[in-house]
């Protein structure tokens, strides 16, 4: 049985696909162990070692595109999550990662705001002065 999901935090997006094997997790490609930076790694572990030995039983690959490091990590950590819910159809899991951070399921769809004319960001304006 393989299954499919997504996870997105601002512009990054991530696709997660879960199948039975031998407990290898890949992040486009790369092994979860070697991947950089550590800080990403460590938010993309999170849903793994909340669900215990059960990953030892499956196979993770990862491919993530647009944004920066830490959305696409925290879109990673969301596609796991969904997929490892859907694959092991086990309603304590998902209860674990809701009481440990609803992010973990659920997308966070904050956006970053866009800019707009007479600032130089999306809500700094240049000061006016009538004296």
């Amino acid at each position: 049985m393989v299954i499919e999901t997504s996870g997105a935090r601002k512009t990054a997006v991530a696709r997660a696909t879960i199948k039975e094997g031998k407990g290898r997790i890949r992040i486009n490609g790369v092994p979860i162990e070697i991947y950089q930076p550590e800080l990403a790694k460590l938010k993309m572990m999170e849903p793994i070692i909340l669900a215990g030995d059960k990953v030892s039983k499956i196979d993770i690959a990862v491919n993530m595109r647009g944004g920066g490091v830490i959305g696409q990590a925290e879109a990673a950590r969301t596609a796991i999550s969904r997929a490892m819910v859907d694959f092991f159809k086990d309603q304590d899991l998902e209860k674990t990662y809701k009481e440990y951070d609803r992010a973990l399921l659920v997308n966070d769809v904050r956006k970053k705001l866009p800019k707009k004319p007479g600032g130089s960001g999306a809500r700094k304006k240049k000061q006016k002065s009538y004296r």
